[in-house]
């Protein structure tokens, strides 16, 4: 970190921020920390930081902080397709795949995307016979994107059947089998390298499931989705059913490539296009705004404070949607493979914490489950709300009534809390809340809200110091399961009976 950044960062910590309470004392505070996205397809979403302890100062302080970490060239970067990934020397060009970028990622990204959409639509058309269920495997970003997109998307027009699977604990493959007819199931094999021992070990038994339920092909049955296609082609795909992306776009990063396939097969090209157009408009936004006008970077602000300079060690995500259940899970993936570093960008010790823990629930099932700790705990927690005006429901209007009665409800106890001369039924008050509040769940509005969180991801990354496109802390489990599986190898005395125990000895 420069000396200027690190200015900053002192600066910051001798602010000492009043109560919630009294900060609304002040008739503009809602006009300051609120803002409203409009998307060019209709409709938009409205938040709203009021309830964070964020002030005016607070905010030009972190916009000195943004300048001195050099956001401005850092973002430029990210839109030019240069290298933001410097363990690994590549650039992170997820952002190409909805049309801003480097000017040959973006036509290599509509030429792919063009290749997807004909075979989506062929397969529509039956050019590879009737087909009602895909079962897609991956893992990590091949599968958290896909199944959070289908689940909050397809659940009253799905066009195909999708099953996502990405655990190599045989129980979730035999869900899917249960659910699905071999004789009219695709297999979609979701890897970047098409080498991901859990995601081969499941397509393999895919195969062997669909021949023993009468398919004379399965291979012709299979789609790969890699950066490796020459790895799919020695596995036994055809290049008809390959459908790559570059190798410059992440894993967690990847669903608006060609892994967002089951996606695009789900719901249609059409609704897959338009959550492109939404995350572009984001993606707009983020480009062509600076400071605290900048939503994203606005929230990274948000997160830095609660995290670096009050000691908050998780942030929750509670969404009062049930299309939405899988969204904190996608976003724990997002923020804690990016964020979740002990060194800077140039291999330093960092000075800080860097990401929190991110978890959550959906409502209102989570008030019953862990809103005693948010509420009366000895933790302070950030929390983000997001909820949707529109009903994705067609019963009676009590339901989301209640839903986001609840949802508001939750945010405004939080922060007034309420005194009592009996300890137990007192609730201390000023814990922060955002309010993320979309017009409507459409595909458009989706997009819009991953691309939201995936710059917060990458601004709070930059404002750290950190790079949020390597994830080097997942191989070293896998290099020790390789070696237990090769045996031969000498290991600690819990894990050497432990082996002894299951068998694996």
């Amino acid at each position: 970190m420069n000396h200027r950044a690190k200015a900053a960062w002192d600066q910051l910590g001798l602010y000492r921020t009043p109560p919630l309470a009294e900060l609304f004392h002040d008739p503009d505070r809602l006009s300051l920390l609120s803002a409203r996205f409009d998307l060019p397809q209709g409709g938009g979403i409205r938040f709203d930081w009021s309830k964070t302890h964020l002030t005016g100062e607070l905010l030009a302080g972190f916009e000195v902080l943004a300048e001195a970490a050099g956001f401005a060239a850092a973002r430029a970067a990210l839109f030019a397709g240069d290298i933001v990934n410097p363990t690994e020397g590549r650039a992170a060009e997820h952002i190409a795949q909805r049309g801003l970028g480097r000017d040959s990622s973006v036509e290599e990204a509509q030429a792919l995307h063009e290749r997807m959409k004909l075979l989506v639509e062929a397969i529509h058309d039956g050019a590879l016979g009737e087909v009602r269920h895909l079962i897609h495997v991956g893992i990590g970003g091949s599968a958290l994107g896909p199944a959070m997109t289908v689940d909050a998307l397809a659940r009253d027009l799905a066009l195909v059947d999708v099953h996502v699977v990405s655990n190599v604990d045989g129980c979730a493959l035999e869900e899917a089998f249960a659910a699905c007819d071999p004789q009219t199931t695709l297999l979609a094999v979701a890897s970047k390298t098409f080498t991901t021992i859990e995601t081969m070990t499941n397509a393999e038994s895919v195969l062997k499931w669909l021949g023993d339920g009468g398919v004379d092909d399965p291979g012709g049955r299979v789609v790969a989705l890699t950066a490796s296609p020459e790895k799919a082609v020695e596995w036994g795909v055809d290049e008809t059913r390959i459908l790559p992306f570059p190798e410059t776009v992440g894993g967690r990063y990847s669903l608006w490539s060609s892994i967002g396939f089951p996606v695009a097969l789900a719901v249609g090209w059409e609704e897959f296009d338009a959550m492109l157009e939404g995350a572009a408009a984001m993606d707009r936004h983020f480009l062509d705004h600076d400071g605290a006008a900048n939503l994203p970077l606005r929230a990274a602000f948000a997160d830095l404070y609660y995290t670096r300079l009050r000691g908050c060690q998780t942030r929750a995500v509670f969404a009062y949607d049930e299309r939405l259940r899988l969204l904190p899970s996608y976003l724990q993936q997002l923020e804690m493979e990016s964020n979740g570093k002990g060194v800077t960008a140039d291999g330093q010790p960092v000075s800080a914490a860097t990401a929190p823990i991110t978890w959550g629930g959906v409502g209102t099932d989570a008030q019953h489950a862990v809103f005693q700790l948010l509420h009366q705990g000895t933790h302070l927690v950030p929390v983000d709300f997001i909820a949707s005006i529109a009903p994705g429901d067609g019963l009676d209007p009590a339901h989301h009534r209640i839903l986001l009665m609840n949802c508001f409800a939750q945010g405004a106890a939080l922060m007034a809390g309420k005194a009592s001369g009996d300890p137990a039924r007192s609730y201390p008050g000023d814990r922060p809340s955002a309010t993320i509040l979309c017009d409507d769940l459409d595909a458009a509005t989706l997009g819009a809200l991953i691309a939201f969180h995936e710059h917060r991801t990458f601004a709070s990354a930059v404002l750290m110091g950190i790079n949020p496109f390597d994830q080097f802390g997942v191989e070293l489990g896998k290099e020790i399961a390789r070696k237990i599986d090769r045996g031969g190898e000498t290991f600690d005395l819990s894990t050497a009976a432990l082996l002894a125990a299951s068998g694996l000895a």
